[in-house]
């Protein structure tokens, strides 16, 4: 059986628990108290998810196709969000949003050019802008800027296409993690050694939200079958450390949201962060 194949099955295997978990959280916002002082922001996130639910899992019954529409289309937007935040130059940006389209297309029709090989046009593709510019003032810190977005987002984002079923797992796991960390901080990271904050990066990230994450995932991951201890590790670290990393980002570049566009969650990166670096993990724990 194809790859592809076993990704639709794996999607079809999960849209009963997605309907579920979405059914259930509905009912959950629905009967909140209008004194819930996050009501409003609850029902706004839940209205998003079921709008991205079907459009994740719809990718992958369109097969490679479909995988690949998503991971470009996710890419296309969220670099563009990256080089407003890294206040690219137009050159460096268009490098960008090439490769968001070229790395996912590799994925999908040659995988096996994703080596070593890729790696290097990667790095010389970040650094032709500057170069041909002259630019001796900021030339190094675009390309190291243009760099990491590369490796961040469209190489991250290969893994929705190459990782097949566990790209599956990984899109749901992050997602139902993000809830177990809000759960597990409103309950357990008000006061004593699990209040502590992560980094100060992000002060309202604690000890208590990476338990709820925890324990969020690993259900997730074993009621899809989907459980091992390194997709696990894989999938936690992304949940505990994209966040992290957006915010630094975030913080150097003076703003709040990567974006707008997608209600109750900012931009496309603040949504996906976590995403990026639990892909960038499977890819790496998991083959």
């Amino acid at each position: 059986m194809s790859a592809a194949l076993i990704a639709e099955e794996a999607a079809a295997r999960a849209v009963p628990l997605v309907a579920g978990v979405l059914g259930a959280g509905g009912v959950a916002v629905a009967v909140l108290p209008s004194k819930v002082r996050m009501r409003a922001e609850l029902r706004r996130r839940w209205r998003t998810w079921a709008l991205v639910a079907p459009v994740f899992l719809g990718a992958y019954f369109l097969g490679g196709g479909g995988t690949f529409v998503l991971a470009a289309g996710l890419g296309v937007i969220a670099v563009s969000e990256f080089a407003r935040m890294a206040g690219s130059a137009r050159g460096d940006h268009a490098v960008l949003a090439a490769a968001a389209v070229a790395l996912p297309a590799l994925a999908w029709l040659t995988p096996h050019l994703l080596d070593l090989r890729a790696a290097a046009l990667l790095l010389v593709a970040a650094a032709v802008p500057a170069l041909l510019a002259g630019d001796d003032r900021s030339g190094f810190t675009r390309t190291a800027r243009t760099a990491f977005g590369l490796l961040w987002i469209p190489v991250a984002l290969t893994g929705l296409v190459t990782l097949g079923e566990t790209g599956v797992a990984v899109g749901l796991a992050v997602a139902l993690g993000d809830v177990g960390a809000w759960c597990g901080g409103t309950a357990l990271g008000r006061r004593g050694p699990l209040s502590r904050p992560l980094s100060p990066l992000s002060p309202g990230k604690t000890w208590a939200g990476v338990m709820g994450a925890a324990v969020a995932t690993a259900l997730l991951l074993l009621c899809l079958g989907a459980f091992s201890l390194p997709l696990w590790g894989a999938v936690l670290g992304g949940c505990v450390l994209g966040d992290l990393l957006e915010s630094m980002i975030k913080r150097e570049s003076g703003v709040k949201d990567a974006g707008s566009w997608l209600p109750g969650f900012g931009g496309l990166l603040d949504r996906i962060d976590s995403l990026l670096v639990a892909l960038l993990l499977a890819m790496v724990m998991v083959r």
